[in-house]
């Protein structure tokens, strides 16, 4: 990739809402790029502190349906179609990854910086799947957080799930939005 393509790329990448995505999804070797793209980011101490987990396929449909089981005890009085909504929504996708936080007690580096590593995991494949053409999309929504939704992961004792990054194809790119503007957000230190 040219430098300017590569500085287009930076600033013009957009996500592509889950629900707009279609097939073809990344194939293999494509998404294991996508990995090897998150994994080569800043991680002061190499601790490394993340991992994914993979829905592909059924696994996707599967899952789903353990979120909408979830979905329904918190929820008993839900209508029908918002539980299919919940069973459906690894389904937005062809590709889903859920990055985990694995950030562990250093002596040296602090948490602080392991989360900071693992958002800098999230947008390098967002990025390396936005270079392939592919929609991306990074979501945290309540299963994120939900402790019997992080149990069907498997996470283990500290970790969280720092967002679903949904990859497809899309019909349409994304239009522009409206950013903030970065005059309002720049100062130099020393002038008034």
């Amino acid at each position: 990739m040219a430098l300017q393509d590569m500085i287009d790329l930076l600033l013009t990448r957009r996500s592509l809402v889950a629900r707009d995505m279609c097939e073809p999804g990344p194939s293999a070797q494509e998404r294991d790029v996508i990995l090897q793209a998150g994994a080569r980011v800043p991680d002061h101490g190499k601790l490394g502190p993340w991992r994914f987990v993979i829905f592909e396929g059924d696994a996707r449909q599967k899952c789903g349906e353990q979120l909408a089981s979830i979905f329904l005890e918190q929820e008993p009085d839900a209508d029908a179609e918002r539980v299919q909504m919940e069973r459906d929504r690894l389904l937005r996708a062809p590709l889903v990854i859920a990055v985990i936080s694995c950030v562990v007690d250093h002596p040296k580096i602090p948490e602080w910086e392991q989360l900071l590593s693992v958002g800098a995991v999230c947008q390098n494949m967002l990025l390396a799947a936005s270079a392939m053409g592919y929609g991306a999309q990074w979501l945290t929504e309540w299963y994120a957080f939900d402790d019997e939704a992080n149990a069907v992961l498997g996470l283990r004792e500290g970790e969280r799930t720092a967002g679903y990054l949904y990859f497809g194809s899309m019909t349409d790119k994304p239009g522009e939005r409206a950013r903030p503007a970065l005059e309002e957000r720049v100062s130099f230190w020393g002038q008034s």
